[in-house]
């Protein structure tokens, strides 16, 4: 079952608002970026759910980060349907994420009191999320609506907490375009954790470009 609160998840999102999103069925590579990734200063995690046993490679993971990373929050990203939510909630995962809004993981989700955060696209789709609870929403994906899209959304409901994801990219220009128009926090995937590095199992490289992105960010909050 999952260690942390919804509201330890929410802020921890608040507090460090980069999460990377990961899929890899070897092992020891997840580990070594969760490693860099928790060293570089991020604390709230998302493991992809791709390929054939990705929930025994999660498992693993989770007692991986509970010995070592106690305070790390892991949670589990592609969940499209409540038994696949359900499967993962009782391995541990600390928050769900999906593609798209589906009430029923979000049912599901609500019992255990688990932070569900579903994809999202228009205005309708957002208050029919927050209308079953949810705190947070997945912007998705990103680089087909744009930084423009979140500042007009939030200027009719300046309460939604928005997670952008796809299109995001680790640069001064693209953090600034989203965190300025009124992103809470972002996520990226493999312009984060790039194949180049994953291929070199270069950790020391990983940990490096993640806390420049997270100094990045910091930077432009201060200023907002």
């Amino acid at each position: 079952m999952a260690r942390f609160s919804r509201l330890h998840v929410y802020q921890a999102m608040h507090q460090v608002p980069l999460v990377p999103l990961f899929s890899n069925n070897d092992l020891d590579i997840c580990k070594n970026v969760l490693k860099a990734s928790y060293k570089a200063g991020i604390r709230a995690f998302e493991l992809t759910n791709r390929g054939d046993f990705a929930h025994e490679l999660f498992a693993e993971l989770v007692k991986f980060a509970r010995q070592d990373y106690p305070d790390l929050v892991l949670g589990v990203g592609t969940i499209i349907d409540p038994a696949t939510a359900a499967l993962y909630l009782q391995l541990g995962a600390n928050f769900i994420v999906s593609p798209s809004f589906n009430p029923e993981v979000a049912k599901v989700c609500n019992l255990r009191k688990v932070a569900y955060l579903p994809g999202c696209a228009t205005l309708t789709e957002i208050s029919n999320a927050e209308a079953w609870g949810v705190e947070i929403v997945k912007l998705f994906p990103g680089d087909s609506l744009g930084p423009s899209f979140v500042k007009a959304l939030k200027a009719p409901m300046p309460w939604t907490t928005v997670l952008v994801t796809g299109g995001v990219e680790p640069t001064h220009e693209s953090l600034k375009a989203w965190f300025g128009a009124g992103a809470d926090a972002v996520g990226i995937g493999s312009r984060l954790l790039t194949p180049e590095i994953l291929k070199n199992q270069d950790w020391e490289a990983l940990e490096k470009r993640i806390s420049e992105a997270l100094r990045l960010i910091e930077q432009l909050k201060t200023k907002a």
